[in-house]
């Protein structure tokens, strides 16, 4: 694929020999790619691949919470499930207990705004909360992929984050929260040096933004 991808592509998903094709990049950098037909499927895998009683961090997905990911970790009762012990601590006298809490969990489980066809994983964040456990601190990481969200390298990925991404979310932020969103924090991991850390659950289908 060349030339410059419209925005209307960045929410169509790729074919299925393009998904292979970045899995098989994935695996060549040191991921743990797995072709799933869907959220439905991503959503039983998941179950699969955290143990019971893992402390588990999932960070803001609309992947997650439309699939219903979220609400089985955070409200299952399987997992010790952080983000709504953090929503219940006093920012003001426990924050740094927060912020080491949700910094190295056992698990991080989310998405990602892009992935190139080279094997690259492309995150962005307003406020950065989750990226301290995604470039390091957490034992074990996994993300849920969309195949919309395959893209051909860094340049398309900032601008699917740019044109697709940001608005969307900035709608989503406005609902929620009352203010917009921002691509304020970037993170780009380019490969997995420890086997077996990082998994990666790509889609045939679309699934979040």
């Amino acid at each position: 694929m060349t030339g410059r991808a419209h925005p209307a592509a960045f929410a169509r998903p790729a074919p299925a020999d393009r998904v292979e094709r970045v899995a098989d990049a994935l695996q060549a950098r040191g991921f743990s790619p797995e072709i799933l037909d869907g959220a439905d499927a991503a959503r039983a895998r998941v179950r699969d691949l955290i143990p019971e009683r893992a402390s588990v961090f999932t960070a803001a997905s609309e992947t997650l919470r439309l699939s219903g990911i979220e609400e089985d970790v955070t409200a299952g009762g399987r997992y010790r499930a952080l983000k709504p012990l953090a929503l219940r601590m006093d920012r003001a006298t426990q924050g740094d207990d927060i912020r080491r809490m949700l910094a190295t969990p056992d698990v991080v489980l989310g998405s990602v705004a892009a992935v190139t066809e080279e094997g690259s994983l492309v995150i962005a964040s307003a406020s950065g909360s989750q990226l301290p456990s995604y470039s390091g601190g957490a034992a074990r990481r996994i993300w849920v992929v969309g195949a919309q969200k395959i893209v051909t390298d860094l340049s398309a990925a900032l601008r699917r984050l740019e044109e697709h991404c940001l608005p969307l979310e900035n709608a989503r932020a406005q609902a929620a929260y009352g203010f917009p969103s921002a691509i304020n924090h970037l993170l780009v991991l380019n490969a997995e040096p420890q086997p077996g850390r990082s998994t990666v659950l790509l889609l045939r289908a679309a699934a979040g933004f």
